[in-house]
């Protein structure tokens, strides 16, 4: 039967609706909630949990580019001003940030005793002696050497009268002066410590048929030294550039010697200050070394000599070791310059007769970075009076003779030339 009146269709379906309603209702309340699994509780605590990931950083910059080749070198700056970073040229390699321990290596630790000059096995290596606390360590891989706030540390080579190296001596054989004042050893270790190194290479036009052979020796310098060493690359002309930074990689580094354009004049003393002061900033090393080439006389800086041995002479500067491609007569300006930049800092200046010396002086100088004593002491006055501190070194040890130290011969108190403690 159809029901065609609107009037019992109607309640009829609320009727339904409210019976079915009251039905689920009754249904869902009968039923237990059961409430999501907590999360595990962390086992970090508070000041111990990870921070939130980060997004990698991006390389380092290096600073500024230099101005164009066509540009002229101007000697409108003052020597005290800061000196130009060094700019990186198209496509050169920057250093990458790394989170990763430098690994040490076995060719980095001391021989046995071996094989030590003068000390028969199963004793205690004299050269090997230092304060709790300040001597180099292994942290997690990496080679740190730790120092007092107030210690000056020299890097010295010993040799004897025919100018060989000695090697074996102990603590009681050094005397150190500060402004002619006795000073006492704290730190004192003889091993193979690795090194920031800076090649500093002269691009300028008559440098372009030696750099073939000079490009082969810095590569055997590199290969002879220390494998945990941090090497960068400069480039110089009258303009400078970093074509490598630090790095330990023999192929980057060939890559970044082989930028040869060779052209413009001799800008020796800004790229001595620009590489220094890249050396200062960025260095993880304490010990630091830069190795320079060139043939000629500087005549494009706006640095002048004695700002750049003032640099170089910050406390904690780097030794330079210099090949002088100069000739026997000519240039004897270009010689003095050499030789005052190396022995103000400890370092050699090397003045060849012909190229190929340059390959035998490369292997001398890794061999001489490789075979150094370190020595720190507190100076009897404080580094906060400032100044400038002559410093001379001596030894004596029975058996030998008269004993040559070559170090650096003073420093600026207050002004760190930075790196070390990484």
């Amino acid at each position: 039967m159809h029901l065609r009146n609107d009037r019992v269709l109607r309640p009829l379906v609320l009727l339904v609706f409210l019976c079915t309603g009251s039905w689920a209702i009754g249904q869902n309340s009968g039923q237990s909630t059961v409430p999501p699994p907590n999360p595990a509780p962390s086992t970090a605590s508070p000041e111990t949990s990870a921070p939130p990931e980060q997004a990698p950083s991006t390389p380092r910059s290096i600073g500024q580019q230099q101005a164009p080749a066509s540009s002229s070198v101007g000697a409108g700056s003052t020597p005290s001003q800061p000196p130009a970073p060094i700019a990186p040229k198209p496509g050169a390699t920057q250093q990458e940030p790394s989170s990763t321990p430098q690994q040490a290596s076995p060719n980095g630790q001391q021989p046995p005793a071996s094989e030590q000059p003068g000390t028969a096995a199963g004793q205690e290596q004299p050269g090997q002696q230092s304060q709790p606390g300040q001597q180099p360590e292994n942290e997690g891989g990496a080679f740190v050497f730790k120092k007092e706030v107030e210690e000056v540390i020299l890097h010295a080579t010993v040799l004897d009268e025919k100018q060989r190296m000695v090697t074996n001596l102990d603590r009681g054989a050094f005397t150190i002066l500060e402004n002619n004042q006795p000073q006492t050893i704290k730190t004192f270790r003889h091993e193979d410590i690795p090194v920031a190194l800076g090649i500093v290479i002269d691009n300028s036009g008559s440098m372009r048929e030696k750099r073939d052979k000079v490009n082969k020796a810095t590569l055997n310098l590199v290969r002879a030294s220390n494998p945990e060493d941090e090497v960068f690359v400069v480039n110089f002309n009258d303009e400078y550039y970093l074509d490598q930074d630090f790095t330990s990689n023999i192929g980057q580094l060939k890559e970044a010697l082989e930028k040869v354009e060779s052209r413009g004049g001799t800008a020796l003393y800004d790229a001595i200050v620009a590489s220094a002061d890249h050396l200062k900033k960025n260095a993880k090393l304490e010990k630091k070394v830069l190795f320079l080439v060139t043939d000629g006389e500087d005549n494009s800086s706006r640095e002048s000599l004695e700002e750049a041995v003032r640099r170089l002479q910050a406390e904690n500067g780097p030794t330079v070791y210099a090949i002088g491609l100069l000739g026997e007569e000519k240039q004897r300006r270009a010689r003095r310059a050499l030789q005052e930049i190396a022995a103000s800092t400890g370092g050699v200046a090397f003045l060849p007769r012909t190229l190929d010396e340059v390959d035998e002086i490369s292997s001398s100088v890794a061999h001489d970075i490789r075979n150094q004593y370190t020595i720190g002491y507190k100076p009897t006055t404080p580094k906060s009076a400032g100044g400038y501190r002559s410093v001379h070194v001596e030894a004596r040890a029975h058996g030998y003779g008269r004993l040559t130290v070559r170090t650096r011969s003073g420093y600026y108190a207050g002004q760190e030339q930075g790196g070390g403690g990484h």
